[in-house]
């Protein structure tokens, strides 16, 4: 269907990208995009190798997890990314990975501190991990669940999904997200090197401290601040 074609476009290159940058490995990941007009999002398929992939193959879903186009199987994530989409109305892009570090922390069951400007370049608070999902949610619609996790953590810590896109799910592996797939795409990256360079800091320095309020703020600030001025 032609209505569908821009979004499938989209989740494809999206996806192309996470082997690209190393984020994935066989057929782990997923990335979807949505067109809230429509109220539908574009997904990868499930367990379909990224090099056999193609925008003929994304699968069209609505917010409740109802397939409306497409001859494959959507990704098993896609009730997660459904729930997302219908409770928080300002994401247009979702990216779900295993990626090494990122993933590593999320076993770990903590949040990725934060211990220099690079992360406060994006986040002025440690990445948050929500806790392992009780087993009553996992015997239900585990996938489904997974959405209410990460809902109920935000809720919880009282974080904006708007200013802090990006998460571990205890025992499991990171969810970002974005206004766009590109914006979705690079958070994902970006969690998993702030997530490689948390863990390195750890193993040089187990007492490392954490960076001081005045250089969160300043760097935070300088990139999303009123008076930002980094970039052009």
């Amino acid at each position: 269907m032609k209505q569908f074609e821009k979004i499938k476009q989209e989740a494809y290159y999206a996806n192309m990208q996470l082997p690209k940058l190393g984020l994935v490995l066989f057929t782990f990941g997923n990335v979807s995009v949505a067109d809230r007009e429509l109220n539908v999002f574009a997904i990868k398929p499930s367990g379909i190798p990224y090099d056999e992939l193609s925008p003929e193959k994304m699968v069209i879903v609505d917010f409740n997890g109802e397939i409306i186009a497409g001859n494959l199987r959507p990704s098993s994530d896609t009730n997660t990314h459904a729930v997302l989409y219908k409770e928080w109305e300002q994401i247009n892009s979702i990216v779900h990975t295993h990626s090494t570090y990122a993933t590593a922390w999320a076993q770990s069951q903590r949040a990725i501190p934060i211990f220099g400007t690079t992360h406060a370049d994006h986040l002025t608070i440690d990445i948050p991990c929500a806790a392992p999902m009780n087993d009553e949610m996992i015997e239900g619609n585990y996938e489904y669940q997974t959405g209410f996790q990460i809902m109920q953590h935000f809720q919880e810590m009282g974080l904006s999904y708007q200013e802090v896109e990006m998460v571990l799910v205890g025992n499991h592996a990171p969810f970002t997200w974005g206004k766009t797939p590109s914006k979705a795409v690079y958070n994902a990256a970006v969690l998993e090197e702030l997530a490689r360079m948390a863990y390195l800091t750890e193993q040089i320095n187990s007492n490392a401290p954490r960076l001081k309020e005045s250089l969160i703020k300043k760097h935070f600030e300088r990139k999303h601040g009123p008076a930002a001025y980094y970039g052009q």
